[in-house]
């Protein structure tokens, strides 16, 4: 692996962090939303919980997609392609990382 390569994948491992991050804040949010905002049974409710869905996933599209598009726009593709591919790849080790230790919670708690 060349020094371009371990940049692509440090910092697709930095995005894809921040997306775990972001992740987390929201999963806060809505675990605690019934204590920060009370119960809701108007409209505002769903009309929140729908832009807090849209603006994630833009959040989080720009944080996977935005330096391969860039990359990408600027003729690099190959570059966009592994960078997209590494914060994908870093996604899913992380994803697994998440499940294994649940697995675990679940069969110690057992």
């Amino acid at each position: 692996m060349n020094i371009k390569n371990s940049k692509l994948v440090w910092l697709a491992l930095l995005h894809s962090l921040g997306i775990v991050a972001y992740v987390i804040i929201v999963v806060l949010l809505i675990q605690n939303g019934g204590r920060i905002f009370g119960q809701m049974t108007d409209l505002l409710g769903p009309i929140a919980f729908l832009l807090l869905f849209v603006s994630s996933a833009a959040i989080t599209g720009a944080l996977a997609l935005g330096r391969p598009i860039m990359l990408f726009l600027e003729n690099r593709k190959v570059e966009a392609i592994k960078m997209f591919s590494y914060t994908i790849g870093w996604l899913f080790l992380i994803t697994v990382v998440v499940f294994v230790i649940k697995i675990l919670q679940l069969r110690l708690a057992a």
